[in-house]
């Protein structure tokens, strides 16, 4: 009875974890799909030879040392994979945003800036600006979804006097001619960037070049607080520009690394599933008392879809204002 007991937990434990073995090695196993194929074949090869000594024989402990020796042996290899900044980077995501803070003073470098007429036409422009955080007048969250209710990508848009609009993306610094994967998020697939761009570009990229579905929300943050999450945002892409890191679908993506900086400036905001389920972070926001107060979430959703108004604007220098008509906090 004890040894059954042991060689079904012993096959369940190799079972799931050669799962997890076999997505990492097609993922970052080098020699393209060949050689992903092979580094696959030959795990599931070990395991079935660890299998067969666990249940034909009366080897188990020696086939569960030999499995955890295989296990140990790919660790190893994973443990060496490192986030690189020297890679060959998708044009929009050559650079990640850095900036130079003193007191209320910011000093941006790339900032991106580019004139987008399909994914593959554009004209590249890469920006140093700089803002006095006195005249930052509000924040907004924008939420971009591409087919997945439950997914979205988040942006934080910062607005100044005179109508001057610079959001900041945390994404996946995609290589070229690369492509996002929710699976390989959790494989060391990608590495994170921080960008920040003229709200014209990175808006309109997603509701006008990549057809996605665009809302807007206006942030009940303090002026203060404002000022210093726009300070967060500097801290971290610096960090991030000086150290690489792994993008993460679940503990390192556009969600929880926002959260990770509101926490510092807002007391008490509690965990909660909708921070991984981002198409779900509005309902959160509003939970927890960040957006318009008095109103229902169902109202700032109808009123704050800004899809159709983006898609009309194009263009328009006057683009961050037309997108804006309607949407409550913004009349």
């Amino acid at each position: 009875m004890l040894r059954t007991l042991f060689l079904s937990l012993a096959t369940l434990i190799m079972l799931l974890s050669s799962i997890w073995a076999v997505l990492a090695l097609w993922y970052q196993a080098p020699g393209g799909v060949p050689g992903r194929m092979l580094c696959c074949a030959l795990w599931l090869l070990g395991l079935a030879g660890c299998m067969y000594w666990l249940w034909a024989g009366q080897g188990g402990w020696q086939a569960t040392l030999g499995y955890l020796m295989m296990f140990a042996l790919l660790m190893l290899w994973w443990s060496g994979i490192r986030p690189s900044h020297e890679r060959n980077w998708a044009d929009d995501l050559a650079y990640i945003s850095t900036g130079e803070l003193e007191g209320n003073r910011v000093r941006l470098h790339h900032v991106r800036n580019f004139d987008w007429r399909t994914p593959e036409d554009y004209d590249i422009r890469w920006e140093s600006r700089e803002y006095d955080l006195r005249r930052l007048r509000s924040v907004d969250m924008i939420t971009s979804y591409w087919g997945l209710e439950n997914i979205a990508h988040v942006l934080v848009s910062f607005g100044f006097d005179g109508g001057e609009y610079l959001a900041f993306s945390v994404e996946i610094r995609r290589e070229q001619d690369e492509s996002f994967s929710e699976v390989g998020g959790f494989f060391k697939q990608f590495e994170l960037a921080i960008i920040a761009s003229d709200e014209r570009d990175v808006v309109r990229v997603r509701s006008n070049v990549r057809n996605e579905d665009l809302w807007l929300y206006r942030i009940n943050l303090s002026p203060a607080d404002a000022r210093e999450l726009f300070r967060s945002f500097v801290v971290q892409a610096n960090r991030l520009a000086e150290h690489p890191r792994f993008y993460h679908t679940i503990t390192g993506n556009c969600t929880t690394i926002v959260y990770s900086m509101m926490k510092k400036i807002v007391a008490g905001l509690p965990l909660d599933y909708r921070l991984l389920l981002t198409g779900r972070l509005p309902a959160y926001v509003h939970e927890v008392g960040g957006m318009m107060p008095g109103m229902e979430l169902e109202e700032l959703q109808r009123r704050g879809r800004i899809t159709d108004r983006a898609r009309a604007a194009g263009d328009d220098p006057r683009f961050s204002a037309l997108i804006r008509e309607g949407v409550p906090g913004w009349e």
